[in-house]
């Protein structure tokens, strides 16, 4: 499981993205209907998560970019901030109802789609009892079969014969055969 969580001026969102042992990916993203700091919201989306994942899974490796959330889950840092202390808890209850667990810390390049998924949900605009429903589909709007056929018609070459009174036609008999230009009066 892979969460993020994100506060802005005036949003939070949440993330998560489970892989399956088979590879399979599941994601979700929530709109936050409060005020967040961020690290509010990073507990906020691993809570959320944990809540998800303890219906159906046992196991569970859990990674997250926050180093201060992952670091107090882990007890290597204290929680010294007076509102985290009730998340914290309440993720550690969540952690305690799993048979297996391991949580590590990683970078955000790592963690992008967790990442891409906060930043949707924070952009929406839904009323607390509202929730929808997103398809993000991996396709391209040009298939390859008619992308070649475009690019087989950009190396067409287009011949022009320039009048003989054309000004162009000095420069292209010089380009196409060497032919220098005469001078009028040189002779």
């Amino acid at each position: 499981m892979y969460f993020d969580g994100a506060a802005r001026k005036d949003d939070a969102g949440a993330g998560v993205v489970f892989v399956t042992p088979q590879n399979h990916l599941m994601s979700y993203a929530y709109m936050l209907t409060q005020l967040y700091t961020n690290n509010m919201a990073e507990y906020q989306a691993l809570i959320l998560d944990l809540q998800m994942a303890i219906e159906d899974v046992r196991d569970l490796d859990i990674y997250g970019d926050s180093k201060l959330v992952i670091n107090q889950v882990l007890d290597e840092y204290g929680v010294k901030k007076e509102d985290l202390i009730p998340y914290h808890q309440r993720a550690m209850q969540l952690l305690n109802q799993l048979d297996s667990i391991k949580i590590g810390h990683v970078l955000r390049s790592a963690n992008k789609l967790a990442d891409t998924l906060v930043n949707l949900a924070a952009t929406f605009v839904l009323r607390a009892e509202e929730s929808m429903q997103v398809l993000v589909c991996n396709r391209w709007g040009v298939s390859l079969l008619e992308r070649e056929e475009i690019l087989d018609t950009t190396n067409m070459i287009y011949v022009y014969t320039a009048n003989e009174d054309d000004w162009r036609q000095p420069i292209i008999d010089f380009l196409d055969h060497k032919n220098y230009p005469t001078i009028p009066g040189t002779g």
